[in-house]
């Protein structure tokens, strides 16, 4: 029963274990997946955007560089004939930087302008263009600005004196980057603590603070690898724990199997030398045959109905099955005799207790061995043998073992009487308890008996 109850919190243990592991590695894949489906915003104004480092602030920051170009270009604004140059080009690098272990998967920047700008190119993405006008507000996806043909699209656009014609971008209008996902790109995605370089050329009126003329909205998300969250690893680390722990299991288990057969075996064989060893000593008197059997099975009957079980059932059922041992040393000639025993014969057949109790001394790895063999014709009034022990005094095996001796020699043929029947039996028993007999194993043997639970194969 112990052995089904530990089996059985093993496997509980073990079950709710990698539940618990599935669990939390179900919630890391939830959590990742949330995570990177989340689309996050940053914004920069004039003064963050052109600043000489980029903040640290932020998951993903920007900071653009300006670089001056030395072509200028003739505008007529107005249409008034003019050829001075007044616009010039600049080449503006937007760092987008990755401030975390995560990976960038995609990111977008909407360029919000404050002041005229001409947009002429930008490279490696596509530009999506939003301008206000009378009419309302004009969108136009253009992929490639280095290919822009103004024919294919709608924007407004100026016309320099020298023919080029550029996307006019008033205050209030804005345009949105998107990288390019072709394999020569390079731009995303964004590997941890790294930054890609998108660049837009644009020409603003000669004189105007360049840094004052637009700010920026970083729209991006993340892709965060299962490995990096830190429940995937306590997952992985239970899964571990469960995995090494089911291996010790099992491997524990086969041994202990091998130990119970092995066990089993030993008892086998130790049960069958007792048995055969015993069977000598029954042998000497034909009308006692199987009398040791039958008293230990009577005794761990007794024994079980008084709550022992386990080993301690096995170790009373062994003391009771040597209880007689000690009579390998009474001749053949007394214990078979017919007649009334003389006295001195009788100070023999009494002697056996004590050759016994010396026989089972020596029988170390069984505890308290000896106390069947030498008390077991002791008297719970203090009047049996060999040392008159009484009530309490008397080991408790010993007292059990002599109230199954007792009906074991009622309830068979002996050279002498033929046994008794159940009704006299009872009748003995009850008589008999508190003299002969403890009165707790006496009360015990009598419900076995009307019961009918002592039917035994010899």
């Amino acid at each position: 029963m112990r052995r089904k109850n530990d089996n059985k919190t093993a496997a509980v243990i073990f079950f709710s274990t990698i539940a618990f592991a599935i669990v939390i590695l179900a919630i890391s894949i939830i959590k990742t997946n949330i995570y990177n489906s989340t689309e996050h915003k940053s914004v920069f104004s004039e003064t963050e955007l052109f600043a000489a480092e980029a903040s640290k602030g932020y998951y993903a920051s920007v900071n653009a560089q300006a670089r001056d170009g030395s072509w200028t270009k003739a505008i007529d604004w107005y249409d008034e004939g003019n050829e001075e140059h007044n616009v010039q080009a600049y080449t503006v690098d937007f760092f987008v930087t990755n401030n975390t272990k995560d990976e960038i998967k995609d990111f977008s920047l909407k360029l919000n302008f404050h002041d005229d700008a001409l947009l002429l190119s930008a490279w490696n993405g596509s530009v999506e263009i939003h301008q206000h006008t009378e009419d309302g507000e004009i969108v136009d996806l253009i992929y490639d600005l280095r290919q822009f043909n103004p024919a294919e699209h709608i924007v407004e656009t100026v016309t320099a004196t020298d023919g080029e014609i550029l996307v006019y971008m008033k205050p209030g209008d804005y345009l949105v980057y998107s990288p390019s996902t072709s394999l020569n790109a390079l731009e995303i995605p964004i590997e941890p603590y790294d930054a890609t370089v998108p660049g837009i050329i644009l020409y603003f009126p000669i004189g105007d603070d360049i840094e004052h003329v637009m700010s920026v909205e970083l729209d991006y998300s993340f892709h965060r690898k299962l490995t990096s969250e830190p429940l995937f690893w306590v997952a992985q680390v239970l899964a571990g724990i469960w995995f090494i722990a089911l291996l010790i299991y099992i491997i524990t288990s086969i041994q202990i199997k091998k130990y119970k057969e092995r066990h089993e075996r030993d008892n086998e064989i130790i049960n069958e030398s007792m048995e055969t060893f015993i069977g000598f000593i029954d042998a000497k008197d034909p009308y006692t045959n199987g009398h040791s059997i039958r008293v230990a099975k009577y005794t761990r009957l007794i024994a079980e109905e008084l709550g022992y079980k386990g080993e301690e059932l096995e170790r009373i059922y062994y003391v009771a099955l040597l209880h007689d041992c000690g009579k390998i040393g009474v001749p053949d000639k007394i214990l078979g005799k017919p007649d009334r025993l003389t006295d001195e014969e009788f100070k023999v057949i009494k002697s056996h207790t004590v050759r016994g109790g010396e026989i089972m001394s020596h029988f170390k790895s069984l505890k308290n061995a000896g106390e069947g063999a030498l008390y077991h014709h002791e008297r719970y009034d203090g009047k049996g043998y060999p040392e008159g022990k009484a009530g309490e005094d008397i080991p408790f095996i010993a007292r059990i073992i002599c109230v199954a001796d007792s009906y074991d020699a009622m309830n068979t043929n002996r050279v002498y009487r033929d046994k008794l029947s159940k009704e006299h039996i009872l009748e003995e028993l009850e008589r008999c308890k508190g003299k002969q007999f403890d009165p707790k194993v006496a009360d015990v043997m009598i419900n076995l008996i009307k019961n009918d639970k002592l039917n035994i194969e010899d």
